[in-house]
């Protein structure tokens, strides 16, 4: 006991030294943590406003947490004296194997952090990305799952996604329907142009303004092509397309106007030969 308390007197302000940086670094690892779960917090609050998933919310916030809980040990660890350069060497080296292991996956988790930041699409939009048309129905970190117009889901990649263009047809309110109607040249050009004119403006669906286009856009080889582009609400789009042409053909059957279609003419010459 009386050596014991002689090292205390003889090391006492080393001692103390040691204590007073251990609380130190106590107290940063306290303060560290308290600011990893305040950041944490506010993205979440962010993302959350952001009508962002709430599994995807959750597993960002995860990762911003660990990180500055990460960095607030090694300060501590630092503060008492312990040379944290071969624990940051370490998490370098390890990092950078998994890295190389999973780098499929990462590419995926980027374009999925990619993709709840900038927000090119939600969840019920109607895209065509990565190669497949759908209704988005979750944006998940490393693929985004979406179901085709038969009701198929589809799990497409998210770096599938970035790394080709993004159609949301679902973006803006309104769209036009772009429709091109043949008749032959022997049609009443005033005529078809006419009854073009009532069929739209007669659909409630078709928007007044802007107002529906209706011109000639093409003198083909056998037809002359018209041009009928009427604008609607997007969830109008595809009724207002099939019925217009269903209406199209009726009304162009009742007044006698004829719709070309495609014919192949095959003429054959029959070379006659000389009798002897």
């Amino acid at each position: 006991m009386e050596k014991i308390t002689q090292l205390f007197h003889e090391n006492n302000e080393l001692l103390l030294g040691y204590l007073l940086q251990l609380v130190l670094a106590i107290v940063i690892f306290y303060i560290g943590r308290m600011v990893a779960k305040g950041v944490s917090r506010l993205m979440e609050k962010a993302l959350l406003a952001r009508a962002v998933d709430k599994a995807v919310v959750s597993f960002v916030t995860g990762i911003v947490y660990a990180i500055i809980l990460i960095a607030t040990a090694l300060m501590a660890l630092s503060q008492v004296g312990v040379q944290t350069t071969s624990f940051i060497a370490i998490l370098g080296a390890a990092g950078l194997a998994v890295g190389l292991a999973l780098q499929g996956s990462l590419s995926n988790f980027a374009s999925g952090i990619l993709i709840i930041l900038f927000r090119p699409f939600k969840s019920g939009d109607f895209i065509d990305a990565g190669g497949i048309a759908g209704t988005v129905d979750k944006i998940e970190i490393f693929q985004t799952i979406m179901k085709t117009p038969d009701n198929k889901l589809v799990i497409v990649p998210n770096a599938q996604i970035t790394s080709r263009a993004i159609t949301n047809y679902s973006a803006e309110a309104t769209r036009r329907v772009d429709l091109t109607i043949s008749i032959g040249y022997d049609a009443d050009l005033r005529l078809a142009k006419k009854l073009l004119e009532d069929i739209v403006t007669s659909d409630s669906r078709v928007l007044p303004t802007p107002a529906p286009v209706i011109k000639v856009g093409a003198l083909a080889d056998a037809t002359v092509n018209i041009l009928v582009r009427p604008w609607v609400n997007s969830a109008d789009y595809w009724g207002v397309y099939w019925d217009t042409l269903e209406k199209i053909k009726l009304t162009f059957d009742d007044n006698g106007i004829r719709m070309p279609f495609p014919q192949m003419g095959v003429h054959i010459k029959q070379d006659k030969q000389e009798q002897v």
